[in-house]
């Protein structure tokens, strides 16, 4: 705690006091850019931050959009900004020149725990929405296996088990993100759907209209959501629509178990789950008109597999032969440059709230550059 108190001011009323750094002691003028349209990031941009427009926090980027220490940060800081960083980059200059005549690419994320794989992945979904992609974005794939909200058998296959409500959260998600283009662009079923005997979405339903049985009939939401990724898949191959897949925790696919029982008390893996298919079927390159966007982290796994950070231990070799070929990003730690802007904006922002000369050595030494640990260090108490 001797490095906090050496960094912040004593406590008051409010969160954030005055930093008494003098104007001379820090440099504002250099850690932002004022390109806010990610299309257009190129290696200028890098190492500074571009804030995103406040709108965009109702729909693209609303609340269970982003990791949660990060949605705290962007009501702390007031703005939600995101640093230009090279992972994106490439990926941007990559997407900005792809044939989306040709069977999707697909973009595999990895790095040690807290360098920012998440954000990456943020930033390449504000590149989505600005460029008119239908978004497909699972925010943390083990919030499902881990933490599921409830789970019940299956009643449309048998020996497998549903997370109906978690599904229709998700119908929610997509909603909220993609409802403007969906209305603009005017998607329809290609066929007749049956759910029941009394149910059924014909042939020519707007698929806000199938998103919408499915909310409101729990009980079908996994149903529906195979249902509606099946016709993008199907759509975006046609040329009637651009999709981005964005899977944050994708390696949770693959690990060999869930926290859920089957009746019979046996435990249930990731392939026993009704959800699971449709995602990974999402994720295969037998579909044109989109891109493949997905990370892979320790944190997805149990906590006796935390040995290395690469994809194919983390994927293990099901996951791994499932998804290759694919294009591996690293995302590192801060370089220098990134520390120093990084600094900048916590100063700017008043999480670190007194600078004193030589802190950013300080600090550069006993977060290892982490992205992660640099935030817990200079936290306000």
């Amino acid at each position: 705690m001797w490095l906090r108190r050496s960094i912040l001011a004593p406590k008051s009323s409010g969160r954030f006091f005055s930093s008494q750094a003098t104007e001379a002691s820090v440099k504002f003028d250099n850690f932002r850019t004022l390109e806010s349209n990610p299309t257009n990031h190129t290696e200028a941009h890098l190492a500074r931050f571009y804030t995103v427009d406040p709108s965009l926090r109702k729909t693209t980027f609303h609340k269970t959009t982003m990791p949660k220490k990060y949605f705290e940060d962007t009501k702390a800081f007031t703005e939600m900004s995101l640093m230009v960083r090279e992972p994106a980059v490439e990926v941007i200059g990559y997407l900005n020149k792809t044939d989306y005549t040709k069977p999707i690419n697909r973009f595999v994320f990895y790095g040690e725990l807290g360098v920012g794989k998440s954000l990456q992945l943020l930033h390449l979904i504000h590149y989505g929405q600005a460029n008119d992609f239908v978004i497909v974005h699972v925010p943390w794939v083990p919030d499902w296996f881990k933490r599921p909200k409830e789970r019940s058998n299956s009643e449309t296959k048998e020996g497998y088990l549903d997370i109906n409500i978690d599904a229709a959260s998700w119908l929610i998600h997509f909603k909220t993100q993609n409802t403007d283009l969906l209305m603009k662009l005017d998607l329809k079923c290609s066929k007749e759907y049956v759910w029941s005997q009394r149910e059924s979405t014909p042939a020519g339903s707007t698929l806000l209209e199938l998103i919408e049985h499915g909310i409101n009939r729990v009980k079908f939401a996994t149903d529906t959501i195979a249902v509606l990724l099946e016709e993008l898949k199907q759509q975006s191959t046609e040329g009637k629509c651009r999709t981005m897949v964005a899977i944050d925790g994708f390696n949770a696919f693959f690990h060999p178990k869930t926290v859920m029982k089957f009746d019979n008390k046996i435990k249930a893996t990731p392939d026993d789950i009704t959800i699971t298919q449709p995602f990974l079927s999402m994720t295969q390159s037998d579909w044109t008109g989109g891109v493949c966007l997905l990370v892979v982290d320790k944190w997805a796994l149990s906590e006796d597999r935390m040995e290395s950070n690469l994809p194919k231990y983390l994927m293990g070799r099901k996951g791994f032969e499932f998804i290759d070929p694919f294009v591996p990003m690293r995302v590192d730690l801060y370089n220098d440059q990134e520390f120093d802007h990084v600094i900048n904006y916590y100063l700017d922002r008043k999480w670190i709230q007194n600078y004193v000369p030589g802190l950013d050595k300080e600090l550069k030494f006993l977060s290892g550059r982490n992205a992660y640990k640099l935030k817990q260090i200079t936290a306000p108490l």
